[in-house]
């Protein structure tokens, strides 16, 4: 993840984090601008989806730094069960352009573009974090088991988008609802026909954040080539 920054000639312009800031502030100043021109606090809920993005990006940040945790397979895999709880949270912000066509107390346009931003900040949060969790299950075990449960977090992304968008629990739920969590999954799994839609939905999207994912990560693999 070192080449995901700007570079002019050989000097940093800005580092990742401080560019994820900068985007990060355009989001606020656009939902400042809305609240403030429309009196509606309507789409302030997504300064705090943005912040459960920040946790599971939060996570692996902590885990790249501490190498002792990485040795430790006992603190890896909590620290990892708990950033599986999170990570969804950083993909479902895309879903929140649902909400364009409820609204229309601003600009069409300017709500689109606001939902876009965080959108966008939400993805490249889950992005960075799942690469950075990838990097780490590569150096523990292999390549391929990494890559293996890249797929497996894909899929588990996708779920958990359906659970919070259309079962409407949260991540922490898993703990503070878990039987209601699991008779709402467990009619699904035993009645997958009965559920065929919900199973499609669920399939669409984790084809679609597995191959975001992986574009945007040839994408990076391509310029840092280039740079050697």
């Amino acid at each position: 993840m070192q080449q995901w920054f700007y570079k002019q000639g050989n000097k940093d312009v800005f580092s990742f984090n401080q560019w994820l800031f900068i985007s990060c502030s355009f989001s606020f100043l656009l939902l400042t601008g809305r609240v403030a021109a429309t009196g509606s606090l309507t789409y302030v809920f997504l300064l705090w989806n943005l912040f459960l993005a920040f946790i599971p990006y939060g996570i692996t940040c902590w885990l790249s730094g501490n190498i002792r945790v990485i040795e430790n397979k006992a603190w890896l895999a909590l620290a990892l069960l708990l950033w599986l709880l999170f990570i969804p949270n950083s993909f479902y912000i895309l879903t929140d352009l649902f909400h364009l066509r409820n609204i229309r107390s601003a600009p069409r346009w300017f709500d689109l573009l606001l939902l876009l931003s965080f959108a966008w900040n939400g993805l490249v949060l889950g992005i960075v974090s799942v690469r950075r969790a990838e990097i780490i299950l590569e150096m523990v075990f292999s390549k391929s088991f990494s890559l293996f449960m890249l797929f497996v977090v894909m899929w588990l992304n996708a779920l958990g988008i359906y659970i919070g968008r259309f079962l409407r629990y949260n991540s922490w739920d898993v703990v503070a609802q878990p039987f209601s969590l699991f008779m709402d999954m467990f009619d699904m799994i035993l009645h997958p026909l009965a559920s065929l839609s919900e199973w499609v939905m669920i399939a669409c999207y984790a084809l679609f954040m597995t191959l975001l994912y992986i574009t945007v990560r040839k994408l990076s693999e391509s310029f840092a080539d280039r740079q050697h």
